[in-house]
């Protein structure tokens, strides 16, 4: 059977992609090499709470066009993100704002307060920042990093930040104001009943075919469509032929718990080197629909990336950056293929980026 479009990969991207084709009356083929729809936001339920498989996801967006597109698929709850930080047996909020430094500092009240100690202590660095370190204590000080930056950063990528180079931080968010909203964006929220459900909808009437490797039959799939929707790894597609790119990836070890409420917030980031973990996601907050008596907690581990484990966040070092443009000069070579998504732009998306650029690269093709 030919197709006009084969999608691969069954994420938030692909998944947009081949909605908005389908809707235009294009013949459209899904597959994915994972067992289940909706790649890293996948939710499975798990005592009748909807458990993020792969990490926390929360939707936010200032795009009102994004934010209807996923509404027109379910309905989303009104959760706001306010993570918290646990260092040894201290807790602050996030992002840093005037409770987290009242919480630091005995004697911060007002916002001229709070700064006259970020200032003071921003002096230590003068000149350019030559490292993460010297960036992150050229905007917040010593203190904020030293309790909040400096041990998370160093599990996340498993480096000293003075061996990090300054760009990973460009800023930090530095709020004055008793406010502990996470985000800025004027739309923010859950799918009610799970990412899974969005997706599920999103695919409402398009082929589908699971447990699918593309690789495995690359020719075949090429054949069976007219254009072909590529969203996994760049340089997997050219067969690593200038070399590998490089990521992180994550570990999560999963725990059903016999109690009602383990930790009080939906996400509580450690930023010490006490413990191995970055953060542990209490699922059964990010939503208020459960009715559980237990509850499923996550501990999140950051992880050296083997090509055997998944591919969580890209690595934008001076030599991975340039393999990546190199990768992407065969890519736009290629007439027949459209590269899209997190692994295949080698970028990292917030999902509304992701669904925005789908859009775009739709309009393109149908122009």
């Amino acid at each position: 059977m030919k197709y006009d479009y084969l999608v691969v990969g069954a994420g938030l991207f692909g998944s947009t992609v081949a909605n908005r084709l389908h809707k235009e009356g294009k013949k459209v083929l899904v597959i994915d090499k994972r067992p289940n729809i909706a790649g890293n936001v996948y939710t499975e339920d798990i005592e009748g709470i909807h458990v993020h498989k792969y990490g926390a996801h929360i939707f936010h967006t200032d795009y009102k066009d994004v934010w209807d597109y996923v509404n027109s698929f379910v309905e989303f709850n009104r959760y706001t993100n306010s993570p918290v930080a646990r260092i040894g047996n201290e807790i602050y909020n996030m992002p840093f704002n005037m409770n987290t430094f009242s919480k630091i500092w005995d004697d911060v009240i007002t916002p001229e307060d709070a700064l006259r100690h970020i200032n003071e202590e921003k002096k230590e660095i003068t000149g350019e920042a030559k490292n993460l370190e010297e960036q992150a204590i050229s905007l917040v000080g010593r203190t904020i990093y030293e309790k909040l930056i400096k041990g998370y950063t160093e599990k996340q990528w498993n480096r000293s930040c003075t061996d990090l180079p300054a760009f990973i931080i460009k800023r930090l968010p530095v709020r004055l104001i008793y406010d502990n909203n996470y985000f800025n964006d004027k739309y923010q929220g859950i799918p009610i009943g799970g990412y899974t459900k969005l997706v599920e909808n999103m695919l409402d009437g398009i082929e589908v075919r699971l447990n699918t490797n593309y690789f495995d039959n690359k020719d075949e799939f090429n054949n069976m469509a007219d254009k072909i929707v590529y969203t996994g790894m760049l340089d997997e597609y050219f067969d690593f032929k200038l070399g590998r790119l490089e990521y992180r990836s994550l570990r999560f070890d999963t725990k059903i718990i016999d109690k009602e409420n383990y930790q009080g917030n939906a996400v509580i980031n450690y930023t010490g080197h006490e413990v191995d973990y970055t953060r542990v996601i209490e699922h059964k907050h990010f939503d208020n629909t459960s009715v559980s008596d237990k509850t499923v907690v996550t501990y999140e581990y950051p992880d050296d990336w083997t090509p055997e484990k998944e591919a969580y966040y890209v690595i934008n070092d001076d030599n991975n950056n340039k393999l990546a443009e190199d990768y992407r000069e065969l890519a736009d070579k290629e007439e027949k293929v459209i590269f899209g998504g997190r692994l295949a732009d080698y970028k990292y998306y917030d999902m509304d980026d992701v669904i925005k650029k789908a859009f775009e690269i739709v309009e393109k093709e149908l122009s």
